[in-house]
């Protein structure tokens, strides 16, 4: 076998094994001794794959965006329009808003340790840009219905409000879904946000 093949088997070994530490177990549990060992190879060879464990962590939370991105592709997007939304469109826009805040938090009840390794991980380099571009390409999907409630934006204010709102809805389900705070039922969670997220997305519409 070439080195090129070995080195692309043991990268996909280790991004599996990690990912499942991470699933199952969380974050912290994620040790690069124990990593070697569940895949069969010194200490020393994960760094001849990745530069550092944080490398290979973004790389796992990577795998988490796209099955994020997954889960919100089937959520019911309304339909852009060039010039001033009509009533029914608005309406359309702000729903959309609310779905996507609702299935942030489906996903984040249904894999809360992957979910919290996207924000527990800290790196004190850079984030790489190659995560960043992922970053913003879901942003996007907030933004489409903001394209038409606030079609006078600019879009890098849109590209802001975009990330504004998604704090809004991260903090309450951070809060709600937090163990040592305020755990609240999904069902009573997602109320909750439909009722915040309702009321800003009207509010955006000039309603």
């Amino acid at each position: 076998m070439r080195n090129d093949d070995r080195r692309e088997r043991l990268r996909a070994a280790l991004i599996d094994a990690a990912e499942a530490t991470i699933a199952a177990e969380g974050l912290s549990a994620l040790k690069a001794r124990d990593l070697a060992k569940d895949v069969g190879c010194a200490l020393g060879a994960i760094y001849t794959v990745f530069s550092d464990l944080d490398a290979l962590i973004l790389t796992v939370n990577l795998r988490t965006l796209a099955l994020f991105e997954r889960a919100i592709t089937a959520v019911p997007i309304a339909p852009e329009r060039e010039g001033i939304a009509t009533p029914a469109e608005r309406d359309a826009a702000v729903e959309t808003l609310i779905r996507l805040a609702v299935a942030y938090l489906h996903f984040a009840a249904s894999h809360p340790a992957r979910w919290r390794a996207l924000f527990q991980h800290r790196i004190t380099h850079a984030l790489p840009d190659w995560y960043l571009v992922e970053q913003v390409r879901l942003f996007r999907y907030i933004e489409a219905p903001l394209r038409v409630l606030r079609p006078d934006l600019a879009e890098d204010e849109r590209a802001l409000l975009a990330r504004s709102l998604f704090s809004a809805t991260h903090g309450l389900v951070s809060l709600g879904l937090d163990e040592k705070l305020m755990v609240l039922s999904e069902p009573v969670l997602r109320g909750q946000i439909e009722i915040v997220v309702g009321a800003l997305g009207r509010g955006l519409a000039g309603e």
